[in-house]
């Protein structure tokens, strides 16, 4: 359905053929704009895909282009879009996350609250300050709550293949990052080839915990010869199968696999700082909730949400997307689930003016299959949270193409180089199997802002990304002509089946 009155009369005959619609709202210069994206739209890898494309004026909502709008689709990482947004609404830019450590009855308590920016030395510091208090023997146990969230880990519908790598890491209010990118959930296990061939590859785990166990049958390959290594870990299981070899001389290498029960695991690396620092607990580790009338030794609080957005969305974090779903779920249901947070996400993106009829989550991150929207409903998205108080930090949060460094450039620091979009375009990426987004903001030559969003399901071949770069293209340089020159000099690629921070850690 065309959103612009003044220009349905001249699509009448185009939508009652059913042919896709190309809507340019003003004269010339943009009245080439149909054209243009006409003919980037036409490569044969989009041969029987589902195609949506909308491009607006961010001021007026005025509809520049619509092809197939309100055709329902899968976004992908998209989907964070809509779950940022909705954190940023219901939760507060200056939200944060607490982990807390106290005493009672004998027993030391640790909870949390779902801080995925706890690495080991978070809670090294947690064990310090343990020790300061002048403890040096629990002789109860080390009990840890992550009650602040349900025990559901991963959504229904995540694909079981994927559960071992760490864009699909579990949920726990109680969890732990292995490295600076806040893979939470996850362990790093690093190989090092032996000396000479024949020699067991050396496997270490960081961090260091007790709760993962590796199997270590890789050895040291001949000098040169290709590493055929393979880390598996089988769900339901925490043993990390290595297998394979590697190059005597070759690099040392490291992969990043999901830990089973992120609670526990915390909750070890915990137990190992507070033995580091002279605390020594008598008792198990186990799970459990916080009596009333615990003495708080020590609490660490994460960074606000104005700043958990520029790695969430990116790195395009999908552990970070659920952990915001269960939280907002706590703040407004009383319930850290996602049959809580999702309804409460679709509401509050009502009130920023999209239909929520046209909306399906099942999701925060976007990793399931079972999302849907349209990309008139992401535009829809887009133009309204300008509107926000908290839109600047949002913005900045989002990938910006061409723009080196991941905590600046992101999913799209490779992207658009050397083009009028590089440095301008502020945008969502998205990748699975089958299914590329590109969804944001770009400023014509005039300085005028335009929203689009631009979403393919079903195409042939890898993800065309170059696509989507076109059309981004297009609208930053404004001049069909002058587009045209540059976009010949834009080769045909195809991306992969995920998104590009996705892949780090997923193969040695």
């Amino acid at each position: 359905m065309i959103r612009n009155a003044g220009i349905s009369v001249l699509l009448g005959a185009s939508l009652l053929m059913g042919g896709a619609a190309a809507v340019p709202a003003h004269a010339a210069p943009a009245g080439d704009l149909a054209d243009d994206l006409d003919a980037i739209l036409q490569d044969d890898r989009l041969q029987g895909a589902t195609v949506d494309v909308v491009v607006r004026d961010a001021e007026t909502g005025g509809v520049l282009y619509d092809r197939n709008g309100d055709g329902q689709v899968t976004p992908a990482s998209n989907n964070k879009l809509q779950t940022s947004a909705a954190a940023f609404g219901i939760l507060g830019p200056g939200y944060r996350f607490r982990t807390a450590v106290g005493v009672k009855g004998g027993n030391l308590y640790l909870k949390g609250t779902g801080d995925t920016t706890m690495r080991a030395a978070e809670y090294d510091r947690l064990a310090a300050a343990v020790a300061a208090e002048g403890i040096t023997t629990i002789k109860g146990d080390l009990v840890a709550d992550d009650t602040w969230f349900d025990a559901k880990r991963t959504p229904a519908d995540w694909d079981p293949a994927d559960l071992q790598y760490a864009y699909a890491g579990q949920t726990s209010a109680l969890t732990v990052s292995p490295n600076d990118d806040f893979d939470a959930g996850s362990i790093e296990i690093s190989l090092v080839p032996g000396a000479r061939k024949g020699e067991p590859v050396r496997a270490g785990l960081t961090p260091d915990t007790d709760v993962v166990k590796i199997d270590n049958r890789a050895v040291t390959g001949a000098p040169g010869s290709p590493s055929t290594l393979e880390v598996d870990r089988s769900n339901g299981s925490n043993t990390i199968v290595v297998t394979g070899s590697h190059p005597a001389g070759g690099q040392p290498t490291s992969v990043l696999r999901t830990v089973e029960g992120p609670t526990l695991y915390a909750a070890d690396v915990f137990r190992k700082a507070l033995k580091a620092h002279g605390v020594q607990v008598a008792g198990t580790t186990e799970r459990g909730k916080t009596p009333a009338g615990v003495k708080k030794i020590a609490t660490r609080t994460s960074m606000p949400l104005s700043e958990l957005a520029t790695p969430f969305l990116k790195l395009s974090n999908n552990v970070m997307a659920e952990t915001l779903v269960k939280a907002i779920g706590r703040k407004v249901r009383g319930k850290g689930a996602w049959e809580a947070g999702l309804p409460a996400i679709t509401a509050y993106l009502g009130r920023l003016g999209v239909d929520t009829a046209q909306v399906t989550l099942t999701d925060g991150s976007g990793l399931s299959r079972g999302n849907h929207t349209t990309a008139t409903q992401l535009s829809t998205l887009l133009r309204n949270v300008r509107k926000r108080p908290w839109f600047p930090t949002w913005y900045d949060a989002l990938p910006i193409a061409g723009r080196p460094g991941p905590l600046v450039g992101g999913t799209l620091a490779g992207r658009m180089r050397d083009t009028a979009a590089a440095g301008n375009v502020h945008a969502k990426t998205g990748t699975m199997t089958g299914v590329t987004g590109l969804s944001g903001y770009v400023k014509d030559p005039g300085g005028r802002t335009l929203v689009f969003s631009s979403v393919f399901n079903g195409y042939s071949g890898g993800a065309p990304k170059d696509i989507e770069d076109k059309i981004a293209v297009r609208l930053a340089t404004g001049d069909g002509d002058d587009a045209r020159t540059v976009l010949r000099r834009m080769a045909p690629v195809d991306g992969g089946d995920l998104e590009p921070t996705w892949l780090d850690g997923r193969l040695p």
